[in-house]
């Protein structure tokens, strides 16, 4: 069972959280309720999140003390924010969002169209992220077990190769991290493409690994190109 992607909706008045559920129920994700900024970090504490959608305007905590917050933890700090405000005061008003770490920032009445395609990219490019981690954990347990049998044998030309996918499994694993910085910081479509090329990388290195397993192959076993 493929695993749902979380979606932070935050907003002090219940109709507007209603709303954003009604608009973005079709996404087939899980919605979590935060009726205030306290609340919102209260629920970035244990859950993982791929894209807070943050009301601006709200009693006590508002969403740029809230968004200040959220960034300032090691945990969240990747994660993408929306602002939604009713209110416009021009530019200043705008850049105070973007300053604060959002990602977007979206004038209410909003398109429900347009909020739920922003968002979906968000949770895909979240959804990508998890399976790349995923896949680098798995791949590594099998080199680790591939390591394991070397050891025990005699030496032989799958040692180098095994060795130099290690070196690019870490290569790999290095640029998800800086993907997932990517999507704390830019609603880029690049991050799409980016989080693909990885996906790809991944499935040429379990090939190549499958490859060097008892009865595959052996030292015949091919490396996969870098590009």
């Amino acid at each position: 069972m493929v695993q749902k992607a979380k979606i932070l909706l935050v907003d002090d008045r219940p109709e507007n959280l209603l709303a954003l559920e009604a608009i973005l129920s079709a996404l087939d994700q899980t919605l979590v309720r935060a009726s205030s900024g306290e609340e919102a970090l209260k629920a970035l504490l244990t859950d993982d999140f791929a894209v807070i959608l943050l009301d601006v305007q709200m009693p006590g905590m508002d969403g740029f003390e809230t968004a200040a917050h959220i960034k300032r933890r090691e945990r969240t700090r990747d994660i993408p924010i929306i602002f939604l405000t009713a209110i416009n005061h021009g530019p200043h008003h705008t850049f105070r969002g973007y300053a604060a770490g959002a990602v977007d920032y979206i004038s209410k009445p909003f398109d429900p169209w347009v909020l739920r395609a922003k968002v979906s990219v968000f949770v895909e490019l979240y959804m990508k992220n998890v399976q790349l981690r995923e896949q680098a954990a798995l791949l590594r347990l099998q080199l680790e077990g591939s390591r394991q049998v070397e050891a025990a044998a005699e030496p032989s030309e799958p040692a180098g190769l095994l060795a130099e996918l290690s070196a690019r499994l870490a290569a790999v694993e290095e640029q998800a991290e800086a993907l997932s910085k990517q999507l704390g910081d830019s609603s880029d479509a690049g991050a799409v493409a980016t989080a693909a090329h990885l996906e790809r990388k991944l499935t040429g290195l379990r090939r190549a690994l499958d490859a060097l397993e008892p009865g595959a192959g052996g030292a015949a076993a091919q490396l996969p190109s870098q590009n």
